[in-house]
């Protein structure tokens, strides 16, 4: 288990990082398909708790903001509103009446599954900027303070963690969030200075502090939703991992805030 776990770690971070620095089509199409399989995840999830969401109006839906993240970002908050609202019409009017549970977990499909880690493509796209530097400077960086924040926590809460932090993850310590933050921060500063951030100091330590705080708030969302579902893993796409769910946690929520954080630096930078 510990090989094939090594090895399928090691492919999915060699595709990550291939994807990543080909940029465009290629990593859009790449989000597309993690979001696809994410969301089949997810809505198992949701029917295993005798839910009958729109799965297929959803997923649909979810592709029109991936390709608008590629060619009219400006366009994908309209698109989210739209989309949510077609859901909502198709609920209503199915020969099945739907419930609540239906209807929010078909919109928190759209929105935590595809809209939020859809932001990936506009932080991998972002134009070069003297302030920022291009966008997979950035999105490097970004994702390698994910990866500071799971590892700090892992190695520190092992080592050192006491204190339970939630019920919803046992395993998880507040000495081990701590330590994982502390990380984060570490290599945004280290990289803020790198590419010449403005008071590199802060803006990197801010930074690295939101992405270690969301990495975890993405990790514990995940395991609220394993935990009402009553599984142990979101699927078992990843040998040794689990599923899409279980190893993209951590990136959901911090893709908005990295690509409105180099906004407001920009802004800040040009005033």
């Amino acid at each position: 288990m510990m090989g094939a776990r090594l090895v399928s770690g090691a492919a999915a971070m060699l595709f990550a990082l291939m994807v990543t620095l080909l940029g465009g089509w290629y990593f859009t199409a790449a989000i597309g398909l993690i979001i696809f399989l994410a969301q089949l995840e997810f809505f198992r999830l949701v029917q295993a708790k005798g839910n009958a969401p729109a799965m297929r109006t959803t997923m649909f839906s979810s592709q029109i903001l991936v390709i608008l993240q590629q060619v009219k970002p400006e366009w994908t908050s309209p698109a989210f509103i739209v989309a949510g609202s077609v859901i909502c019409f198709y609920l209503l009017f199915k020969p099945k009446v739907a419930t609540i549970a239906d209807i929010a977990t078909s919109i928190l499909g759209l929105f935590y599954c595809a809209l939020l880690p859809s932001f990936w493509i506009r932080v991998r796209a972002l134009p070069f900027s003297e302030a920022t530097g291009e966008g997979l400077r950035i999105t490097l960086l970004a994702m390698g303070c994910v990866i500071a924040a799971d590892v700090g926590a892992y190695l520190c809460g092992r080592a050192f963690g006491r204190t339970k932090l939630s019920i919803l993850s046992p395993k998880k310590t507040v000495e081990g969030a701590v330590a994982g933050i502390a990380a984060s921060m570490s290599l945004a500063v280290a990289g803020a200075n790198y590419l010449g951030w403005p008071w590199g100091w802060l803006s990197g330590g801010v930074l690295g502090f939101l992405i270690g705080l969301t990495s975890l708030l993405g990790d514990l969302t995940e395991s609220l939703m394993k935990r009402d579902a009553g599984v142990k893993d979101s699927g078992d796409l990843i040998p040794g991992h689990g599923g899409i769910l279980d190893r993209g946690d951590s990136y959901v929520f911090t893709a908005p805030l990295v690509f409105y954080c180099m906004e407001l630096l920009n802004a800040y930078s040009g005033s």
